[in-house]
């Protein structure tokens, strides 16, 4: 069983840090969905942007 583990090693460490990558990029998420900005949206002219009634609030959309 250690020998295993000692073969494949390299394997579970990139495993770990793909892990904390694509952790780290869903915290980024969902800290901007619940600051009210966009996940998906950085063009900064909504009016004309084909997203604008789905990745902003209704209340940012009004104004």
């Amino acid at each position: 069983m250690l020998g295993w583990i000692a073969s494949n090693i390299g394997t579970f460490i990139i495993c770990a840090v793909l892990i904390a990558i694509v952790s780290a990029i869903i915290v980024c998420m969902i800290r901007k969905k619940k600051q009210g900005r966009s996940v998906v949206c950085n063009c900064g002219n909504c009016k004309t942007c084909a997203m604008s009634g789905s990745c902003h609030n209704k209340i940012s959309n009004m104004s």
